[in-house]
């Protein structure tokens, strides 16, 4: 951008020239800033800035630059901005126009004044107002955007004319519309009263001829009714008279059936009471041979055991200890089968036999047919019910023994039933919690009320203990080799499979306690007036034959404390100093047989044995051997 000369007007001696910048060399930028500072500077005196005089063509503005040498007046252009406001709108465009001014020279201007106040003029920081010169660019670019104003102003106020007289013919346009709806809406108003006026007057005739018709109707229908009421009086009175004269011949012919039946009745209950008699009769023959049988195993037993006890009291004083598992040579009973060793007495083999005999006779399944599943589930809901106290015993025995007595289940199921869900307890409940031990004192003294009233269902039961817990035999299988370890060794020693899957063994251990709990709960119960068809002197038998035959291991040493610990009290008290010499030789025989094994056997049952032999345990009866009279939370809400 080129650079423009001003020149002061005034003389070149004045002090203002000599303030001025000797090399004034501006650009068009600097420039316009200077002249937008002068502006700010002069609005507060003036109201309004000089306009800006209008520029000539391109052409012209040349010529007049080449002029402006010479010493001629300038023209100045005023517009009537100012003067406009008070005009009409109609009058705005011509106010826009530009006007040309007076020309006049100041050649014969005297400047004395201006050289006196030139100090003045320095002192209050005066400028002139006057248009400066300017280039002849920028007065074509102010010519151009004056121009541009005016056609935005120009076609603003077409716009406004245009939407002014847009807006009025709408309003008008929406007047007559409102109008022609007004009328519209009267004459529809007018229509539609017409029409209701119509519609009413045709509603009611239609409504009074279908009054009169339902009238008509009514009338026809009550004369129907009338003739019908007589044609049934008719009718029923010769129903009345021929079912009278039937009534009559079936009477006679009931009489004559009555007869008939009460012959065949007389017939059929002489043939039951013979049948009953014969069924009574060969029970009463089978409960004498069971009976029989189960005195001569007993008797076997009782001597077998006293024998084993003599000669255990013997080899005690004397304090030898023959074989770790306290066996002489004469009992020492044991078997091998299929790679796998049995350690038992002959006489609990005996009885195991002939108890899993009789239970196996009956069907494995036939408990899940439909009529013997209510009966399942009705001794599962009674078991599952059972509580520590005295009332509750009492209504769980009752009702386990109607149960089984049910003439729709034959006897042999039911008894298999009641032993299945009584062992099933120790799975069913948490045998980790302290109220186990109580719930299974509470089980020991439903079973003695049921077997003293069913004694076959006794067999039964421990027929489903040898199956669940070998101990309970008491018995031990010993794998000979590796090859004998397989799944089906650990499902005969009593491991049971969950998911396709052996339990591990923490939790056969548990089960193997929770079943001797259970087994020593029903053995040491005792109730006045009721005898234990296996009470404490099987406890003690199978104490004896558990001492003499089986080897001290793990397992059998978790047996051996949850029996003791259930059953020791009530046997303590029966057998006294004789009980001691037991404890006696598991103290000096089967602890240190335990111990010399090392980390092959747990230490918890080993400590536990210390602790019930140290602290003298059997002297404590256990918690929950007594019965409760009531709940304690019954007692603290009444």
């Amino acid at each position: 951008m080129g650079f423009v000369e001003l020149e002061l007007p005034c003389r070149k001696n004045s002090p203002l020239v000599a303030s001025a910048d000797p090399d004034p060399h501006w650009t068009l930028d600097a420039l316009l800033s200077e002249l937008n500072s002068i502006e700010t500077q002069l609005g507060a005196r003036f109201s309004a800035a000089p306009s800006p005089l209008k520029q000539p063509e391109r052409e012209f503005c040349q010529k007049k630059a080449l002029d402006r040498s010479n010493n001629k007046p300038f023209v100045m252009c005023v517009t009537d901005d100012d003067v406009g406001d008070s005009e009409s709108d109609d009058e705005e465009k011509d106010d826009q126009s530009l006007v040309p001014a007076t020309r006049f020279t100041c050649n014969d201007l005297c400047l004395s004044e201006f050289e006196e106040s030139d100090d003045e003029l320095l002192n209050e920081d005066f400028q002139p107002c006057l248009i400066e010169k300017r280039h002849v660019e920028e007065g074509v670019l102010f010519e151009l955007e004056s121009e541009h104003q005016l056609n935005v102003k120009e076609q603003v106020r077409n716009k406004i004319a245009a939407l002014e007289v847009y807006h009025n013919n709408e309003i008008e346009r929406i007047a007559s519309v409102m109008a022609r709806l007004e009328k519209f809406a009267e004459v529809r108003r007018e229509m539609d009263g017409k029409l209701d006026k119509h519609y009413q007057r045709k509603i009611a005739e239609v409504v009074d001829k279908h009054l009169s018709a339902v009238q008509r109707d009514h009338e026809q229908r009550s004369q129907i009714v009338e003739r019908r009421i007589r044609d049934d009086a008719a009718l029923e009175e010769a129903k009345r008279k021929e079912k009278a004269f039937h009534e009559e011949k079936l009477q006679q012919e009931r009489a004559k059936q009555e007869a008939e039946q009460a012959r065949e009745k007389s017939a059929k209950l002489a043939e039951e009471a013979r049948m009953a008699a014969l069924e009574a009769a060969a029970k009463e023959a089978s409960e004498k041979e069971a009976a029989r049988l189960r005195e001569k195993a007993i008797s076997e037993v009782d001597q077998r055991g006293a024998l084993a006890l003599s000669k255990l009291s013997s080899v005690e004083e004397r304090g030898e200890i023959k074989h770790h598992n306290l066996l002489t040579n004469e009992f020492h009973s044991d078997k091998q089968k299929g790679g796998i060793k049995v350690f038992a007495a002959n006489a609990a083999l005996d009885a195991e036999k002939k108890r899993l005999t009789l239970s196996n006779e009956v069907p494995d399944k036939a408990h899940l047919t439909k009529d013997f599943g209510k009966i399942e589930r009705q001794i599962a809901k009674s078991i599952s019910k059972l509580l520590p106290t005295v009332d509750n015993v009492i209504t769980r025995a009752q009702e386990l023994i109607n149960y089984i007595n049910a003439p729709e289940c034959p006897r042999p199921i039911s008894y298999c039933l009641f032993a299945s869900k009584v062992v099933s307890l120790c799975r069913d409940r948490n045998t980790k919690d302290k109220t186990f031990e109580k719930t299974t004192f509470a089980c020991g003294y439903v079973i003695l009320r049921i077997t003293s009233q069913i004694p076959a269902a006794m067999d039964f039961l421990l027929a489903e203990f040898h199956k669940v817990c070998i101990y309970t035999v008491p018995k031990y299988l010993h794998p000979l080799d590796q090859a004998s370890q397989r799944k089906d060794y650990f499902t005969m020693i009593g491991y049971h499979e969950v998911d396709g899957k052996l339990e591990s063994d923490e939790a056969y251990l548990t089960s193997i306690a929770a079943y001797m709990k259970l087994y020593a709960a029903m053995i040491q119960t005792e109730i006045n007036g009721i005898k234990n068809p296996h009470g404490l002197k099987e406890g003690w038998k199978w104490l004896a034959m558990f001492l003499n035959h089986l080897p001290a291991n793990t397992s059998t040493a978790y047996a051996l404390e949850a029996f003791l610990k259930m059953a020791g009290f009530a046997l303590y008290k029966r057998y006294g100093c004789q009980f001691l010499k037991i404890l006696n030789v598991i103290s000096r025989s089967f602890l240190p047989a335990l111990k010399k094994q090392g980390t092959k056997v747990r230490a918890d049952p080993i400590k536990n044995l210390e602790h019930y032999l140290d602290n003298k345990v059997y002297l404590q009866e256990p918690e929950g051997r007594r019965l409760a009279t009531s709940l304690l939370s019954r007692e603290l809400a009444l």
